[in-house]
C-alpha cells in the first residue's frame, strides 16, 4: 500500500511538470510568434551609400560590358575592325553606329531600343554602383553609341529607320563584317507605313537615356527628349503594328502588339518631363486597355508591361508629388507585386516553370531572357521597398521581405553564373568553363582571314572552337532539363544578343554592392 502511494505521487509529479512545460512551450511560442510578426512588420535598415563591393557580380560585370563594344562596328576590340561604315548612305544618313543584334550583322531597330531603354535604366538606378567598380563610363558610352544611331535614324518627325540589312541575305552568309560586301537595304517606317511598337520604343529609349545624360550634357539630353516626344506622338497618332505592316521582320522580331510600348514610353516621358498628361495617358484609359493589370506577364523585348508596372510602382512607393489617389498607378503597384509573387519560390502563386536547379524558365529559345530580366526587376523591386521603409508585401497568405526578392535575384545571377548542374557559366568569359562554340561570325572566324559570304561557311561547320573569345556575350541558355548544346549551329543556345547583355549589366549592377535607391531621376 505504501508503494502504490508514492508511485501514484510520482506520477502527479510528473504530470504536473510535462502540463507546466507544455504551458510554457505554448507561452514562448506565442511570445515569439508576436515578437516574429512585428519583426515582419518593421521595415528592413535602409541602405547607405554604395558598401562592400561583391568581388564575384563585379567581375562579371566588367565582363559582361565588353560585350558591347564587340558588337560595334568600328571598335578596339583586337580581333574586330571597322565595318559597316556606309550604313545609311543611301538616304544620306550616317547609320555607322548603333550595333549589331546577335551572331549576324544586322541591326533590327526595335531590340536595339529596348537595349539602349534596359541600359538607361540600370544607369539610372545603379549608376552609383556601376561607378564603385569603374563601370558607369562604359556603361554610358556604349548607351551613347545606341542613342546617336537612334538620333540619325529620325530624320524627321513621322520618320524613323528600324532596320539596317536584309536579314535573308545577312543569314545566307557567314563572314567577318570586315569582310561584308553585301548590299545593307534601309527600312522605315512613317505615315504610309507606321510602325507604333518599334516607334514608341525608340521613343522610351531616347526618353530614359536623355535623363541619364542630363547632367553631364544638357544640350544632347534635350536633343534626345526632343525626339522622343516627336516619336511618341508618331506612335500614339499612327497606331499599327510594324511586324503587320512589314511582314519580313516578323519572322526576326514579331511583336505581339504595341499597347504596351506605348505605356512604357509614356512612363519614361513622364519621368523626363514631369508633364502630367503622360502619366494620365499610362494610368488612364490606356492602362486600362494595354496594362494587362492583374495579369502577370513576362518581362522582355517584346512585352513591356512587366517593367512598366515596376517603373511606375516607383512613383506611389516613394510618395511622388501630386499622384496619391491615382487608381491607375495603385493597379500597376498591385500589378508589379503580383509579378513579384510569381517569381518568389515559396509564394503560393509561384510560377512552377523552373529548371530542377532553380532557373525560371519560359521559352526554349534564348531561355535566359526570362530569368535575368525577371531578376533585374526583382532586384529593383527589392530595393524600391528597402527605401521605401515597405516591410513586406503579401503572396496569398504569405508575406515576403526585400531580401526574400533579392534572394532571388541571387540565385538567377549565381545559376548564370556557374552554379547550375552543369557547373558552367553561361557568361561568355566568366569562370573557368563556358560556351567555347558561341554562334557569332566574328568570333569563330579567324582575325587574319579573308572570306566571302558564303566561303566562311568552313568556319560555321568546323570542329575547332572558336579562336576569338566573345567576352561578356550572355548565350541562350539552357533547355528545360537543363542541357545545353555547345554548337555553332545550334543558334536556340549559343548565340548572344544585345538586349541579353543589358538585362545581364542591370541585373549584375544591382547586387554589385547595395546602396539606396534614388527617389527621383530628375
Amino acid at each position: 500500500m505504501g508503494k502504490e502511494s508514492k508511485s501514484g505521487g510520482c506520477l502527479g509529479w510528473l504530470l504536473a511538470i510535462v502540463i507546466l512545460a507544455l504551458v510554457v512551450g505554448a507561452i514562448v511560442y506565442a511570445v515569439k510568434q508576436k515578437i516574429d510578426h512585428a519583426n515582419d512588420n518593421k521595415p528592413s535598415p535602409v541602405p547607405g551609400p554604395p558598401g562592400a563591393i561583391d568581388k564575384k557580380y563585379a567581375d562579371a560585370l566588367k565582363i559582361a560590358m565588353q560585350f558591347f563594344d564587340i558588337q560595334k562596328l568600328n571598335n578596339k576590340i583586337s580581333w574586330r575592325g571597322d565595318s559597316g561604315l556606309k550604313d545609311g548612305n543611301e538616304a544620306n544618313l550616317d547609320l555607322s553606329k548603333g550595333m549589331y543584334d546577335a551572331g549576324d550583322h544586322m541591326k533590327f531597330g526595335f531590340p536595339m531600343a529596348f537595349t539602349a531603354t534596359v541600359l538607361s535604366w540600370a544607369i539610372l538606378e545603379y549608376g552609383d554602383q556601376m561607378a564603385a567598380v569603374n563601370q558607369l563610363e562604359p556603361a554610358q558610352q556604349s548607351l551613347k553609341w545606341i542613342t546617336d544611331f537612334l538620333i540619325n535614324a529620325h530624320p524627321k518627325d513621322n520618320v524613323l529607320y528600324i532596320q539596317v540589312g536584309d536579314p535573308d541575305l545577312d543569314h545566307k552568309c557567314w563572314e567577318r563584317p570586315e569582310n561584308m560586301k553585301e548590299k545593307r537595304p534601309l527600312t522605315q517606317v512613317n505615315i504610309t507605313v507606321p510602325g507604333t511598337e518599334v516607334a514608341a520604343e525608340t521613343a522610351a529609349a531616347m526618353a530614359s537615356a536623355s535623363l541619364v545624360f542630363k547632367t553631364s550634357n544638357s544640350a544632347y539630353s534635350s536633343t534626345l527628349l526632343k525626339h522622343a516626344k516627336q516619336l511618341f506622338n508618331f506612335a500614339d497618332k499612327y497606331p499599327a503594328s510594324y511586324s503587320e505592316n512589314i511582314p519580313e521582320v516578323a519572322t526576326y522580331y514579331n511583336s505581339t502588339g504595341y499597347g504596351d510600348e506605348l505605356l512604357w514610353a509614356a512612363s519614361w516621358l513622364y519621368h523626363a518631363t514631369g508633364d502630367r498628361s503622360y502619366l494620365d495617358y499610362a494610368t488612364g484609359e490606356n492602362g486600362k486597355q494595354f496594362a494587362s493589370w492583374g495579369s502577370p506577364t513576362w518581362f522582355s523585348w517584346d512585352n513591356k508591361n512587366a517593367g512598366t508596372q515596376v517603373l511606375l510602382s516607383r512613383l506611389s512607393l516613394f510618395g511622388a508629388k501630386g499622384v496619391s489617389g491615382n487608381s491607375g498607378l495603385r493597379n500597376y503597384r498591385s500589378s508589379a507585386e503580383g509579378v513579384m509573387c510569381g517569381l518568389l519560390p515559396k509564394s503560393p502563386s509561384a510560377t512552377s516553370s523552373r529548371t530542377d536547379g532553380g532557373l525560371v524558365w519560359i521559352s526554349e529559345w534564348n531561355a535566359l531572357q526570362h530569368p535575368v530580366a525577371s531578376a533585374f526587376l526583382a532586384a529593383l523591386y527589392s530595393d524600391y521597398m528597402l527605401t521605401s521603409q515597405t516591410a513586406k508585401i503579401t503572396c496569398g497568405d504569405h508575406s515576403f521581405k526585400p531580401s526574400d526578392l533579392r534572394k532571388l535575384a541571387k540565385s538567377q545571377a549565381d545559376y548564370v553564373l556557374g552554379k547550375n548542374p552543369l557547373k558552367m557559366s553561361f557568361l561568355v568569359g566568366y569562370g573557368d568553363k563556358y560556351p567555347q562554340y558561341v554562334h557569332h561570325r566574328g568570333a569563330s572566324i579567324p582575325a587574319d582571314a579573308t572570306t566571302g559570304c558564303t566561303d566562311g561557311f568552313k568556319w560555321l561547320d568546323s570542329t575547332e572552337p572558336n579562336p576569338n573569345v566573345a567576352v561578356g556575350g550572355l548565350v541562350g541558355g539552357p533547355f528545360l532539363n537543363e542541357t545545353y548544346i555547345d554548337s555553332r549551329n545550334n543558334s536556340k543556345q549559343a548565340e548572344p544578343t544585345t538586349y541579353n547583355s543589358a538585362l545581364i549589366v542591370g541585373l549584375l549592377s544591382s547586387l554589385v554592392t547595395t546602396s539606396s535607391a534614388v527617389k527621383s531621376f530628375t
